[in-house]
């Protein structure tokens, strides 16, 4: 790791942090930094911790991928399940034969939009039928017979390296996007023929487009129809979408990389679904009003359901799911959702069910998610809720039986598996202890993968059979952590509303003492911070452990709590949300008396540190440093689908935009504030940060900015998060604990 140097320029204190991995650098007095990386380099204690599971159709056998303890290289594994023998279906080092793996940009972008970091076999999938295992690698496809382990290296092409492969549902080819085209590959003769033509850059055919994976969570462009002899496929046109351009500022003779981005209140991509041939041909377009419906949320079609497709106005309070006639491309419509403020998207609905004359929907329609049964023709039969639980989503449907598997929970910190009976029955729970549950279930039902993550610190992947008996656990190689977080789940009451929130307390608390509090937030839409899961706060507990109490709360806005708190916060993300932390930071300084609200730090990446930055702008009564990593300064800078969800439009909410922005305070920055980002964040971008310093500098603020050279908005590399987190911890130490922060009226 090369460190940049750090100098003062009218009062701004710059760091740069080349983003390329060296030995490891000694280590500052002071601190002692070991846990931070050894955390690091685990990736949070879960590397060697099995994860991707498949099961065959009859739950006989389980595939997963499981690294080394400290490395990111994943390998595919295979146990039984009857008697618990595992054996290494493929790893890393076997395909790539001693060859270095490589990433093209576009697949690095694509790992962005996921949140992957893992390399080696980072995903694989299963055929329909069990017997064949489809993995990508460096580039390359390969299939591994399961009967025999044989490994078939499929044909490469001059167009580019397959991106988003699949098995058709027969299991007899392999589809894949190559140079913004889609082709298939037929196994049996390992030919391969392209389906779509005039694919470009400029207008790409099997491609999600960016809005689509980064927030509509629809990392897939095309999907097989349930008899493989069609595939839906989306044409995105981004001519007329802004390209906004990135440089690595460590290499100056290498040309910026350009990517289309859509900002809030500009062109997005012109999406449309055409369905081609197997075998080829011209492609039938989909007849939708693409101009009223530009946003193609979901996409199914299985072997029980006609091709369904899920679409949204704009502005996100409309929308229709419609039923596609595949012969003729025409559409009809099935149910309309619609909300005065936004419609959150289920990217698993519908799901049809065997016969194709009933499918699943889930709602918010009532002020809270319920699961409707409908018909085919979209009519209501019948409404469910998991008990007295809230329902978080659908985990799998078992048609033979006509039953769901659902998530959710009475407790929001919470989240348990629960069976619900379509015909009428009870709702049995399938999980009970305090912690955070899920699973991955065979086709059958009756074999199952637990993964639990619990309040008393315990990670577990066991298998299950149908009633949640113990079959047996998976091997795990994770390294253990040195000590169990134990954060307090607590509630509080203000304002005539109730909180949850974590408090953490230093592992050598002493009752006499008052202590600093950071406040660790995220404090945005569908990210809940407050788990009742104790390996979820290593790292907060090894802060607290540096001499700190640090606490995270849940306030309006966050998933969980019912459409009208989540609803709160449309067309104003920052000022309702920020109230609910300072109005419940003073409440648990009042409950917890060793709690030093004098001294109050908040910190946070993304909408976090956005939130974090508003926090010592508009607060700094309550809150007295920041550290902000990787914020959104100006929403007129953030991306459409995201932004105008929650904000509407600059043409038609100017105040509101106005009153969240960043911008418009910093002149009234009177605090320490830390600002982080990755030069090279394609999500958000650096512009942000650069504008905020800018607007500080210019209105004679002073501030701090650690620029983390070459990083994205994820930072992987061990090296660079130890020291990141080193300096967290340490800018704290010294705004709130060497220095008392000064009174302000």
């Amino acid at each position: 790791m090369r460190n940049g140097c750090l100098f003062g320029w009218f009062g701004v204190a710059v760091l740069s942090l080349a983003g390329c991995a060296g030995p490891k650098p000694t280590e500052p007095a002071g601190i002692d930094t070991q846990f931070l990386r050894d955390f690091a380099e685990t990736r949070g204690y879960s590397c060697g911790q099995p994860t991707g599971f498949a099961l065959t159709p009859t739950g006989d056998a389980m595939l997963f991928l499981r690294s080394g303890p400290r490395d990111v290289v994943r390998n595919l594994f295979e146990i039984s399940t009857a008697d618990g023998l595992m054996k290494i279906r493929a790893t890393a080092d076997d395909l790539l034969g001693g060859k270095e793996e490589v990433l093209t940009v576009e697949e690095k972008a694509r790992r962005e939009r996921q949140r992957v970091t893992a390399r080696g076999l980072a995903s694989f999938s299963l055929s329909e039928d069990g017997k064949l295992i489809l993995t990508s690698l460096s580039g390359k496809l390969y299939v591994i017979q399961r009967n025999d382990g044989k490994i078939l290296t499929l044909p490469d092409d001059p167009a580019g390296v397959p991106i988003d492969p699949k098995f058709s549902p027969d299991g007899r080819f392999v589809s894949c996007v190559r140079g913004h085209d889609l082709y298939v590959i037929e196994l049996a003769t390992m030919t391969q023929r392209r389906l779509t033509e005039g694919g470009t850059a400029d207008v790409s055919h099997g491609l999600a487009e960016f809005v689509a994976q980064e927030e509509m969570g629809r990392p897939s462009g095309y999907w097989w129809s349930g008899d493989s002899q069609w595939i839906a496929f989306e044409e995105a046109d981004v001519r007329e979408v802004e390209t906004l351009f990135i440089a690595d500022a460590r290499n100056p003779e290498q040309s910026p990389q350009g990517w289309r981005y859509p900002r809030v209140g500009t062109a997005n991509a012109k999406v449309r679904l055409g369905i081609v041939s197997v075998t080829g041909g011209e492609p039938r377009w989909v007849a939708c009003d693409w101009s009223t419906y530009p946003y193609l949320a979901t996409v199914h079609w299985g072997k029980d359901s006609p091709l369904t497709i899920y679409v949204q106005t704009r502005d996100q309070r409309t929308s229709q799911l419609l039923m596609v006639d595949e012969a003729t491309g025409r559409t009809t419509t099935l149910l309309t959702e619609t909300d005065d403020a936004w419609i959150n998207i289920d990217s698993d609905m519908p799901r049809w069910l065997p016969g194709g004359e009933q499918f699943l929907w889930t709602s918010e329609r009532s002020g809270e998610w319920e699961l409707e049964l409908r018909r085919r023709d979209g009519s209501v039969v019948k409404t469910y809720r998991p008990g007295s639980a809230k329902l978080y989503g659908v985990v799998t449907v078992d048609g033979a039986r006509r039953e769901v598997v659902v998530s959710g929970s009475v407790d929001p910190t919470q989240t348990h598996l629960y069976r619900v009976a379509l015909d009428g029955g009870e709702v049995v729970a399938l999980t009970r202890e305090p912690g955070s549950h899920s699973g991955k279930f065979s086709r059958d039902g009756n074999v199952w993968v637990h993964t639990a993550s619990l309040a008393d610190g315990t990670i577990s992947h066991c298998v299950r059979g149908r009633d949640a008996t113990l079959r047996g656990e998976l091997p795990s190689g994770a390294e253990q952590p040195p000590f169990t977080p134990k954060p307090e789940m607590a509630t509080v009451e203000t304002g005539g509303r109730t909180y949850h929130a974590s408090i953490l307390r230093p592992r050598d608390f002493d009752k006499s003492r008052k202590y600093p509090v950071i406040n660790y937030v995220y404090g945005g839409p569908h990210s809940n911070m407050v788990h009742a899961s104790a390996r979820g706060y290593l790292r907060q507990q090894w802060i607290a452990d540096q001499g700190f109490i640090i606490v995270s709360i849940d306030g309006r806005g966050t998933e969980r709590r019912g459409r009208e708190w989540e609803r709160a916060i449309a067309r104003n993300v920052i000022d309702g949300p920020l109230a609910d932390q300072a109005d419940a930071m003073l409440a648990l300084g009042e409950k917890y008396r060793e709690m030093d609200l004098s001294r109050v730090g908040i910190y946070g990446w993304s909408f976090g540190g956005y939130f974090s930055t508003m926090a010592v702008l508009k607060r700094p009564d309550v809150f007295h440093a920041a550290v902000a990593g990787a914020p959104v300064i100006d929403w007129v800078d953030y991306d459409t689908h995201y932004t105008e969800r929650y904000m509407g439009t600059p043409k038609d909410n100017a105040a509101g935009y106005e009153a969240c922005s960043a911008l418009t305070f910093a002149a009234d920055l009177q605090r320490p504030l830390l600002l982080i980002h990755g030069t090279t964040d394609d999500n958000v971008y650096f512009t942000h940060t650069l504008k905020m310093a800018e607007a500080l500098f210019l209105a004679g603020r002073d501030y701090d900015l650690l620029a983390l050279t070459g990083f994205t908005h994820m930072v992987p590399d061990p090296n660079v998060n130890v020291r990141l987190y080193e300096r967290i911890v340490r800018y704290f130490r010294k705004h709130l604990v060497e220095a008392t922060p000064r009174r302000i009226d």
